[in-house]
């Protein structure tokens, strides 16, 4: 017979979705609140999005003991950065932070797949998507997490993001106004709720504008 031994892993999948979308003079980030472990919800409120600065917002599915980590790293080099040059970071400055930090943990990597928004320094909206190890890309628009299979396709559908490969290079930001990006938003986490176990309870929106921050919350279904 077989000796037989328990298999014990240092990260977890506590699924949920994020998605951001960036339009000309905004950025929308959402994220569902259900955080499970297998077959059971954990809890039905926990929110996925975390403010890194006043122009910058994080959306993060994976291990949300990981997320946890990573995020406090982030805060404390961001407090370092705003007492060392007297103002904020960026949002593509975070961007590259973000990739760095990631990037630094590579052979023991934050168990965390972001989705950071925001504004750049000329007001435009700006999303970064990440894998673990801290490969990025600017875009228009991006999904993360255990229904982002589902949300992509309809995306690429309605926005057709522009091929990084032509010349010259296009602009990402998608051409939709930002009530329709809202509910663009929506629609994705409606459908991916249907058949996606692990995305559902309630659907937190974040809007960054030339105005600042504003949040909306929709239910998603409960099963």
């Amino acid at each position: 017979m077989t000796k037989q031994q328990a298999n014990w892993s240092p990260y977890d999948n506590n699924g949920g979705t994020c998605v951001a979308v960036a339009g000309a003079d905004y950025c929308v980030i959402a994220a569902d609140t259900r955080m499970s472990t297998g077959y059971n919800i954990l809890t039905r409120d926990y929110s996925k999005i975390i403010k890194l600065a006043d122009r910058c917002v994080m959306a993060s599915s994976g291990f949300q003991a990981d997320v946890r980590a990573l995020q406090k790293v982030l805060a404390s080099r961001h407090l370092i950065y705003q007492h060392q040059h007297n103002k904020q970071m960026s949002c593509p400055a975070m961007g590259q932070l973000l990739s760095n930090t990631l990037y630094y943990k590579r052979f023991f990597p934050y168990y965390s797949f972001n989705v950071l928004g925001g504004l750049d320094s000329e007001g435009k909206g700006c999303v970064f998507t990440y894998d673990a190890v801290g490969s990025y890309e600017r875009v228009g628009y991006s999904s993360q997490g255990s229904g982002a299979t589902l949300i992509m396709p309809f995306l690429d559908n309605q926005l057709k993001s522009p091929s990084p490969l032509l010349l010259p290079a296009k602009d990402a930001v998608t051409p939709l106004s930002e009530s329709e990006a809202i509910d663009l938003v929506k629609t994705c986490f409606a459908s991916a709720t249907e058949r996606d176990i692990y995305t559902g309870d309630k659907l937190e929106i974040v809007i960054l504008n030339g105005s600042g921050i504003r949040r909306e919350e929709m239910d998603l279904r409960k099963d």
